[in-house]
């Protein structure tokens, strides 16, 4: 454990019960929503791979057209 993260619990265990346990619900919660993001992340990631893979495909068979600005 950190040094700083060691100091924060020092301190949250001075509050009230409640207040520990909001600050609990809060840092599971934020875990929580990282996992969610590494999995979307994780399986997007594929995809984009295979969407770049498409594309320089696509390119070296001339499938594509420059756009400039106006072109949009």
């Amino acid at each position: 454990m950190t040094q700083l993260f060691e100091e924060a619990i020092a301190r949250v265990q001075q509050l009230p019960a409640a207040e520990q346990d909001a600050i609990a619900q809060l840092i599971f919660d934020e875990l929580a929503d990282e996992q969610r993001w590494d999995q979307a992340f994780s399986s997007s990631q594929d995809a984009l791979s295979r969407l770049a893979a498409k594309v320089r495909r696509d390119l070296q068979e001339g499938k594509t057209q420059p756009l400039g600005m106006d072109d949009l």
